[in-house]
């Protein structure tokens, strides 16, 4: 009963950059709306809007971080994370072997 009514959520999907560059074009000539095109590929409107959006800060044309700067970001973040829980497990080792030498 509580399940009526409410949709399966849709399986997360990745599409290559070919295919997020050639819908962006499609969205660019203005023959369709996006809405369409999202339809006729089966797509998320939100999606195809993002991906036009990131594609026109790529191009310069709008203020953000480019898709490289994100790749860079999220690889520095990553790092970042990985070094701090290498200090905090060297923290935990130095704390160990001072208790050992009491």
């Amino acid at each position: 009963m509580e399940s009526m009514g409410k949709k399966k959520p849709r399986p997360r999907r990745s599409f290559t950059s070919e295919f997020k560059a050639e819908i962006v074009e499609l969205c660019r000539r203005g023959d369709r709306s996006i809405g369409q095109i999202a339809k006729d590929f089966d797509l998320t409107e939100t999606a195809v809007r993002d991906w036009v959006k990131q594609a026109e800060v790529d191009a310069g044309e709008r203020d953000g971080l480019t898709s490289s700067e994100r790749e860079e970001l999220a690889a520095l973040r990553r790092e970042n994370r990985r070094l701090r829980e290498d200090v905090d497990i060297l923290k935990r080792a130095t704390a160990f072997f001072a208790k050992e030498t009491r």
